[in-house]
C-alpha cells in the first residue's frame, strides 16, 4: 500500500511528521522515495506528451497560417480577373481556415500551460524526493551510529561481567586461603571448653560403671567362701 494517494499528497506532505509516527522509519522512507520515484516517472511522461502536444499543434497552425495566405491571394486573384463570387468563395475559404488556427491556438495555449504546471509539479516533486533522499541518509547513518555503538557497549558489558567473574573467583580464592590459614592455626591447639567439660563427665560416668562392676566381681568371688 502507498504512502500517498495522489500527486498533491506528496508535494504537501511533511516529511518530519510521517517519519515521527512511523514504528519503522526507514521502511516507510523507503516507500516514500519509491512512490515519489515512480509519480517522477509518470510526470515526466505527461511532460514529455505534451511536448510531443505542442509541437503538433504548431506544424497544424504552420499549415494553416500558409492555407490562410494561399486563399487571401486567391481572393485577390479572382478579383483582379473580375471573379467577384470566386473571391467570396475564397474568403469564405480563409475565414474557415482562420477559425481553425484560432482553435488550434486555443489548444497550443491550454497545452503550453499545462506544461508549465507539469514543470512546477516536476520542480516540487523532484524537491520532496531529494528530502526524503536526505532523511534517509541521515536515519542510515543514526542506525550505523547506534548498531556501532551498541556493539561496543555490549563488549565493554562482556569484557565488563568477563572481569567481575575474573574478580569474584580472586575474592572466593583468598577466602578460602584465609579459612585454611584459620583451620592451620586451629590444628594442635586445646579443645574448646565445651567439649573440655563433656569429656570430664564421660569420664565420671565411665569410672563410676568401672567401680560399680568391682564391687560386683568382688561380691561373687566372696560368696563361696563364706558357704563353705
Amino acid at each position: 500500500m502507498g504512502i500517498f494517494t495522489r500527486f498533491s499528497d506528496i508535494v504537501n506532505s511533511n516529511i518530519n511528521a510521517i517519519l515521527d509516527k512511523a514504528e519503522d522509519p526507514e521502511k516507510i522512507v523507503r516507500l516514500m522515495i519509491q512512490e515519489m520515484e515512480d509519480t517522477l516517472v509518470e510526470v515526466r511522461s505527461a511532460a514529455a506528451r505534451s511536448i510531443a502536444d505542442k509541437k503538433d499543434l504548431n506544424r497544424k497552425i504552420e499549415i494553416f497560417d500558409r492555407d490562410l495566405n494561399d486563399w487571401d491571394l486567391k481572393a485577390e486573384l479572382a478579383l483582379r480577373k473580375g471573379r467577384e463570387d470566386l473571391a467570396k468563395a475564397a474568403l469564405v475559404e480563409k475565414s474557415r481556415v482562420a477559425a481553425a488556427v484560432d482553435v488550434l491556438k486555443q489548444d497550443y495555449l491550454a497545452v503550453d500551460e499545462g506544461l508549465a504546471k507539469l514543470n512546477e509539479d516536476i520542480a516540487r516533486l523532484e524537491g520532496k524526493l531529494q528530502d526524503a533522499k536526505t532523511r534517509q541518509k541521515a536515519l542510515l547513518a543514526r542506525h550505523k551510529t547506534a548498531n556501532s555503538r551498541l556493539a561496543a557497549r555490549k563488549k565493554i558489558h562482556d569484557y565488563k561481567i568477563d572481569d567481575a567473574m575474573v574478580r569474584f573467583e580472586q575474592y572466593t580464592r583468598r577466602i578460602d586461603d584465609v579459612e585454611g590459614r584459620v583451620e592451620a592455626y586451629d590444628l594442635g591447639l586445646p579443645k574448646d571448653l565445651n567439649h573440655e567439660f563433656a569429656s570430664l563427665e564421660a569420664e565420671e560416668s565411665v569410672k563410676e560403671e568401672l567401680d560399680a562392676l568391682k564391687q560386683r566381681v568382688a561380691a561373687n568371688q566372696a560368696a563361696p567362701t563364706e558357704a563353705e
